[in-house]
């Protein structure tokens, strides 16, 4: 079965993206848990990142490295936290989180929900960085 974050990135369901390649997709999440807070995944329907290919692995996490030195910029945070938890969605996926404190890693402080057009603004930080 097609995982939500297959039909994301073919484009069935909106999706705020930061970077796209023929590998790795980044976008933000629609449960932040601090404002910034991205998710970088494989196109690749693969559920556990154990299971991924070396090359894809490697690509996975350069692009959560690059989207980390972004978001340091862009958000002035301390520090940015590496969370692969798999447990929400069966699609490897790796939370790329700007953090101040260890509240800022909690999935306990994750949003219901987020606003669109905050989604847009942040993304766009964080792909100003990017260049």
């Amino acid at each position: 079965m097609t995982t939500i974050f297959t039909r994301i990135i073919k484009g069935e369901l909106p999706g705020t993206f930061v970077h796209r390649d023929d590998e790795v997709v980044v976008f933000m999440t629609i449960n932040p848990i601090s404002p910034g807070h991205a998710l970088v995944v494989p196109v690749a329907e693969v559920d556990q990142w154990t299971d991924l290919d070396q090359k894809t692995r490697t690509r996975l996490f350069d692009v959560a490295h690059k989207v980390g030195e972004a978001q340091k910029k862009a958000f002035f945070c301390n520090r940015v936290a590496l969370i692969i938890a798999g447990f929400e969605v069966p699609h490897c996926h790796v939370h790329v989180i700007p953090a101040n404190d260890m509240g800022d890693v909690s999935f306990a402080n994750a949003a219901a929900h987020a606003d669109p057009d905050e989604l847009r603004r942040l993304a766009e930080a964080i792909k100003a960085k990017l260049k």
